[in-house]
Order: C-alpha cells, then structure tokens, then sequence
C-alpha cells in the first residue's frame, strides 16, 4: 500500500493529517495523561517483538504533537482525554503500577465497554500513524516501522512539517 494512499485512508476514516511543530506547551494533554497514554502504547507495542517498540518509534512524543496541533478535531482529543481519565478511575489510578499481565487484564475489560473500545481503536490508530508516518512528523524514528515491514515511505518524501493554521 502506497504511503499516500493509507494516510488518506486514515484521514478519511477521522484520523487526521499529521501536523506541525512540538505543541507540548500548550497542555492539551496532562503529565498524567501522557504518562497513561504512554504505559498503554507500550503494552501495544512492547519491546523485544519483531516490531519496534512504542518507545523506540516515538509513539506518545507523536500522539501527543499530532492531538495538540490547532488543526486536530477537537472532540476526538477530548475522547482521548477522557478515555484516559477513566481507565485511570476503572482501576482506581493503580494502572501504570501494573505488571504486564494487570494491564492486559484491565485494558482487556476496558475493551468490553463501548467507550473503552473506541478509545483503544483511536490509541491504536494514533500509534500506527506514528510507526508508519515520516520520520520528518515526529514518528517512525530511524525508518524503523518501514524497515520492520520492509517498505519505504512513499515519493517524493515531504520537505517539511505542515505549517500551523
């Protein structure tokens, strides 16, 4: 699948374009929330697996610039936010204390709900716009989800972040 072709299939499907400069400034998303966000992209994508870690390919550094972008819809970050806000209440804040097999446990449970499932979805969708964006938009640092998958990105290559609306 061609890079340009699955980005605009993503943003068809209510994903957005990847944006811009660091927005971390501006507080759209908590310490707390990034902190969850984070534990939850690397049980997603843990080390050691064939694929690279959610850390290595700078899966919340990217979430979070692409959700703080002016352009980002503004209820999908607030769904991001809140889903955050109640995996924490669901497990009474204990979630990033979790052993491997507690957060599968407890996202497990979140994922029978109707509002858990769509959050998933969206960290899950985020995330693989990450591993699978230009390396120029903050994600799939070193080509490492291309060269997982043994593809390239597509052509011509962007020059330049998208400018700020």
């Amino acid at each position: 699948m061609k890079r340009r072709f699955f980005l605009t299939l993503l943003g068809a499907s209510g994903a957005t374009l990847l944006l811009s400069s660091p927005q971390k400034a501006r507080g759209y998303l908590s310490a707390d929330t990034l902190a969850l966000i984070h534990a939850v992209q690397q049980h997603m994508f843990p080390e050691g697996t064939t694929m690279p870690s959610a850390k290595s390919f700078n899966a919340t550094e990217f979430l979070n610039e692409t959700v703080s972008h002016s352009s980002f819809d503004k209820d999908i970050r607030k769904f991001i936010i809140d889903g955050s806000e109640k995996l924490q209440k669901r497990e009474e804040s204990r979630f990033l204390h979790y052993s491997s097999r507690e957060r599968e446990r407890a996202l497990r449970s979140y994922e029978e709900t109707p509002f858990g499932s769509g959050w998933l979805d969206r960290i899950m969708l985020l995330s693989l716009e990450g591993l699978l964006s230009d390396p120029i938009y903050g994600g799939n640092s070193k080509q490492s989800g291309w060269r997982a998958l043994a593809t390239r990105g597509g052509e011509p290559r962007p020059t330049s972040r998208y400018i700020e609306l």
